[in-house]
């Protein structure tokens, strides 16, 4: 008991608050690891996608890739390019690491992550819109859904999409991380 009456209480390690320093380290390494989860897949998923259906006669058949699409096209060459920005942001994502008071760096990323979110945006918008038109086509317009001809091109270019929207979600994550490291300032 101490003189004034109370009992002592002694902080435990569950108790005590995480220091700035260790805080920013992790957000750092956070970082890191989500910049290294890129849009590779989703590229090479597109980019590979394909499928060819005999007709009636062997002679003839039909076939789906990407290439014919021309905003399939749009969605590797995106994907593509924010991939390759968030490999060239890694080493920047090691100076945040080893120095955690980097602020001049972060806004940056966070410019250039707010403007790569943007591009995945847009295309992510503009290929779910093919893609539904793929599902279940438009009669009113003649678009008839071939994917229930073509169900394995159509399975390929709905998962890329669903790594694109995984790839949306990390910018974001990236975006709100590092605006936290700045604002723990």
């Amino acid at each position: 008991m101490k003189a004034g009456g109370g009992p002592v209480v002694e902080a435990t390690k569950a108790s005590k608050p995480i220091p700035k320093i260790k805080l920013r380290k992790l957000l750092s390494v956070l970082d890191f690891t989500l910049r290294v989860v890129g849009t590779l897949a989703s590229a090479i998923a597109m980019g590979t996608s394909g499928e060819t259906l005999p007709f009636a006669a062997r002679s003839v058949r039909f076939g789906a890739r990407y290439k014919d699409l021309p905003r399939l096209t749009f969605f590797v060459i995106t994907n593509s390019i924010v991939c390759v920005y968030l490999v060239l942001s890694l080493p920047v994502s090691i100076v945040h690491i080893i120095w955690t008071a980097a602020v001049n760096s972060r806004i940056i990323l966070i410019i250039s992550d707010t403007e790569r979110n943007g591009m995945l945006k847009s295309l992510f918008s503009c290929c779910t819109a093919i893609v539904y038109l793929a599902h279940y086509g438009n009669p009113s317009t003649n678009w008839f859904a071939f994917c229930r001809q073509f169900n394995s091109f159509c399975g390929r270019i709905s998962g890329s999409l669903i790594g694109s929207f995984v790839a949306i979600t990390v910018l974001v994550l990236l975006i709100i991380m590092s605006s936290a490291a700045i604002s723990r300032r």
